[in-house]
């Protein structure tokens, strides 16, 4: 690798990825950087130069071989090959994600599934019967799990996140709409739908006239 990869260098790989992934799904085989340009809103020349600080992987007026390119992004990214991913929370959040086949397009299958709820313990979401936290720890060691989704309630998301992190999970991305403190050494991803939502109104708002403008 001939560039440090910076964490905004990173999302916008993994942005190329998706659409990647989708353009192989429609049966594609090369795809060009203006056409990467087209679904993720940004520059081409932008998409180039990310690309081009990690090797040589296009041919101009050619494009990109799209088998190819996934792969050499997923070794810069780290993601190569299959990655199990513990889910705790069996709600309606949790079965959604694991009722999801995006997550293993990319490699990253869900492969046990967590929650203390008495009434959901030993019921199934897709293939997988619902086990109790008592059982955590066991299984993200037999299972060599190192990465964890958390969707469950807010006030219940550190005390998660921490046993995920006594078991040996290096990796939370947490669905909870509550801010979790981790050690230096442990990866967090914040989703947040609601801040999302508001940063999306923002944006709409920022770019319509105010009511009573006229042009």
């Amino acid at each position: 690798m001939t560039e440090r990869l910076t964490v905004g260098v990173a999302a916008r790989l993994s942005r190329y990825l998706q659409v990647l992934t989708q353009a192989k799904k429609m049966g594609k085989e090369r795809i060009s950087s203006q056409e990467i340009s087209d679904y993720t809103n940004i520059n081409a020349t932008q998409i180039r130069r990310d690309l081009s600080g990690f090797g040589k992987f296009g041919k101009r007026g050619v494009g990109y071989n799209i088998d190819s390119l996934l792969g050499e992004i997923r070794k810069i990214l780290r993601t190569q090959g299959q990655h199990n991913i513990a889910l705790i929370g069996a709600g309606r959040l949790g079965g959604a994600i694991a009722g999801s086949a995006i997550f293993a397009d990319h490699g990253f299958n869900i492969t046990a599934i967590f929650d203390n709820d008495p009434g959901k313990v030993g019921k199934k979401i897709a293939q997988f019967a619902i086990q109790p936290l008592s059982e955590l720890e066991q299984t993200v060691r037999s299972k060599s799990i190192r990465l964890a989704m958390i969707a469950v309630p807010a006030d219940v998301a550190q005390d998660v996140a921490d046993q995920l992190i006594d078991a040996g999970i290096r990796g939370l991305m947490n669905f909870a709409p509550v801010s979790l403190n981790v050690p230096q050494d442990v990866a967090l991803n914040a989703v947040d739908l609601a801040v999302s939502l508001e940063q999306l109104s923002f944006q709409v708002n920022v770019s319509l006239p105010t009511l009573g403008q006229t042009g």
